[in-house]
């Protein structure tokens, strides 16, 4: 497991997915790199790594892993896509997903003529966790937006109807949880389950085609009687899903069967 290693005394689906993997007889081994690690020792050991936290160290990581034939999860071309916001939301919107209206600038001060039309979100390019996420109202906003280090996505700003639509897929098996944003207690995270409707069941698809993975969240916004997806996750928390971490530690130790050799007796390692 690539992953930062959960705070002491919270609760963690992972981890409870850990649990699980190694009751069913895998061996799990967890990588946080806090420490130094030398180049030389990555090498594809295990059947299977699972790139649970993603930020650019472990994003490295598995890209070394994937150069030496490793099989990841979700795989490196498809961490890296969903995590470069215009890229993904390009892809998105050739794949007629309903995205809002969507820009992309070098400097912040180039999204100025776009406020004459109403306000826009500011993103990073590889922002997550909303981090650096903000409704710009009006030109003296966005002098005080830190300077980017790459380019900056700006999307139409769209009002939200009630709570966020958070969309998550194990597998092909899809779940849908509102939640208000921002989420402050473990209960706001965990939202309430919502019945997934044909509209939001066909942008779901259609991301999968678009993004080459079927475990990933969507952040989907109601405004106007409209979804728009404002994110996309290639390995959310997946809060809220009835039995999170059973469906996930089954699609993970599916996925890790399916790699070893059938002369093998057994599988030798799980990595997320």
């Amino acid at each position: 497991m690539l992953m930062r290693r959960p705070e002491p005394g919270g609760h963690s689906i992972t981890l409870d997915m850990v649990g699980l993997l190694r009751e069913w007889g895998n061996d799990v081994d967890i990588i946080d790199l806090d420490t130094a690690t030398d180049l030389t020792a990555v090498r594809p050991d295990h059947d299977l790594y699972v790139l649970r936290s993603v930020t650019e160290g472990t994003l490295s990581h598995a890209g070394i892993l994937d150069a030496l034939g490793a099989t990841i999860v979700n795989s490196y071309p498809v961490t890296r896509v969903c995590c470069d916001k215009v890229l993904v939301t390009r892809l998105l919107q050739l794949a007629d997903v309903p995205v809002p209206e969507t820009f992309v600038a070098q400097r912040p001060g180039q999204l100025e003529p776009l406020l004459d039309d109403g306000p826009i979100v500011v993103k990073p390019q590889g922002g997550s966790r909303g981090r650096g996420v903000k409704v710009v109202w009006d030109a003296d906003e966005l002098l005080d937006l830190a300077a980017p280090d790459g380019p900056v996505l700006a999307q139409r700003y769209h009002e939200r109807q009630g709570r966020d639509r958070k969309l998550y897929c194990i597998g092909g098996q899809l779940f849908g949880v509102k939640r208000v944003w921002p989420a402050r207690t473990y209960a706001e995270k965990l939202g309430e389950p919502f019945t997934v409707s044909a509209e939001l069941r066909d942008i779901a698809d259609h991301t999968a085609a678009a993004i080459g993975t079927d475990l990933f969240g969507l952040d989907v916004v109601i405004s106007g009687g409209r979804p728009y997806v404002v994110d996309v996750n290639p390995f959310p928390g997946f809060k809220g899903v009835p039995d999170a971490a059973l469906r996930l530690a089954d699609y993970i130790h599916a996925t890790a069967s399916a790699t070893v050799a059938p002369a093998d007796t057994g599988l030798k390692e799980v990595v997320s």
